[in-house]
């Protein structure tokens, strides 16, 4: 049987380490996993209250809106507000969608087909990757930088943006990027947005950021929205989505915000497609962007934690490891003596002599290669044990 979009991705390379990690569990042992970036943080209590009580109501249980409901739309419009100093009109500059993927991918299907072209970072979360593909539309990857974070993204990436985009025809339509940046854990100013877009305006191209670590960071570190750059909302939108912020990674309530004329499409598109999020989940939300706003600060206190205990243990065994500003993950080179295995295949060393999961850095791309990625949905105690056990297998060298 033939298919169609299915015969041109590449294997999952996750799925090897997961498969690995799971055939080692049930052959007795314990793996750490710091692989599959899944929160493990409970969401607020709040929220799970609320949709307890959303969803005995009957009238809860019928079709939804695909565009949201309008009070959640509303409570999003006042988080931009009270957080970025956005004003957005929840009934034009706000659609809901289920999660930032789908809310991403069909996003992409308003905006590319045939013969467009895409520029996205790479490294870069799979699906921006392959969102504009699946769309029909060319991708040009468009390398980050120095990805050990010893230069600055400011330094290389725009560069490189602008390069890509003078020297591809036809012009590229779409700029998708994100930061906090997933797998590198780039970060980036507001006067590097604000350059971003004004790149954009001048040439009339799209910008679409996913702000999916909108609210993790440490060190005094806030990551801009891109909306806040002066005349963002007339060519970029931004995915905002509760997944990270409010540990409610299952729940799927994510936002496409910002150019009225994208938002409507978008919308238009999903009015055919879906009828929304189960409502409770929808009502849950709304009282938890009203009543849970401080939630993020607990989840932050969490990862700052597991994120000093990781890097600070690697760096103690003399695996040199960075502490990141942003996300959930932290982003390592491989050991120089592994450098040769490969991340797939050292990933799978890690799975089989230390117990510890990590994602190999090739699944992001090829500017991925010489890298893992660890994802701090452990404890910290976990953590530590992660670290002796990485110790015991470094010291092998």
């Amino acid at each position: 049987m033939e298919f169609r979009r299915i015969p041109g991705l590449p294997p999952y390379v996750f799925a090897a380490v997961n498969d690995l990690k799971l055939q080692t569990r049930r052959a007795g042992e314990d793996v750490i996993d710091l692989g599959f970036g899944n929160p493990d943080i409970p969401s607020p209590n709040i929220a799970v209250e609320k949709l307890a009580e959303a969803a005995r109501n009957p009238k809860n249980h019928r079709y939804s809106a695909s565009r949201g409901i309008p009070k959640l739309r509303s409570a999003i419009a006042n988080l931009y507000s009270r957080k970025f100093n956005v004003d957005l009109d929840p009934e034009t500059e706000v659609v809901t969608t289920i999660g930032a993927k789908e809310g991403l991918s069909h996003l992409m299907w308003t905006l590319v087909g045939p013969g467009d072209t895409a520029l996205v970072p790479s490294p870069s979360y799979p699906i921006h990757i392959y969102a504009p593909l699946f769309a029909g539309a060319e991708v040009r990857q468009v390398r980050l930088g120095d990805t050990t974070g010893e230069t600055p993204v400011e330094d290389m990436f725009f560069e490189r943006l602008k390069e890509n985009w003078e020297s591809t025809w036809p012009k590229p339509r779409v700029i998708v990027l994100s930061f906090p940046h997933n797998p590198t854990t780039s970060c980036v100013d507001l006067e590097w947005m604000q350059k971003l877009v004004d790149f954009a305006l001048e040439r009339e191209v799209i910008l679409v950021h996913d702000f999916a670590y909108s609210d993790t960071s440490f060190d005094g570190y806030k990551p801009p929205s891109i909306l806040q750059a002066k005349g963002a909302k007339e060519i970029a939108v931004e995915l905002y989505t509760l997944t990270k912020s409010f540990s409610m990674a299952g729940w799927r309530v994510a936002f496409c915000v910002g150019n009225a004329e994208i938002v409507g499409a978008l919308a238009k598109l999903k009015s055919y497609l879906d009828y929304g999020t189960f409502q409770p989940i929808q009502i849950a939300a709304i009282v938890t962007l009203n009543e849970a706003s401080d939630y993020p600060l607990h989840v932050n206190s969490i990862y700052e934690s597991r994120r000093n205990a990781l890097c600070d243990g690697l760096s103690k065994i003399g695996w040199e490891t960075p502490r990141p500003k942003g996300t959930m993950f932290v982003w390592s080179k491989i050991p120089e003596p592994y450098i040769e295995m490969g991340s797939l295949e050292f990933a799978k060393h890690l799975v089989l002599d230390a117990k510890v999961a990590t994602s190999p850095g090739i699944g992001f791309g090829n500017d991925g290669e010489n890298f893992v990625r660890f994802a701090l949905i452990e404890n910290e105690d976990r953590i530590s044990q992660a670290v002796r056990n990485l110790k015991r297998t470094l010291v092998k060298l």
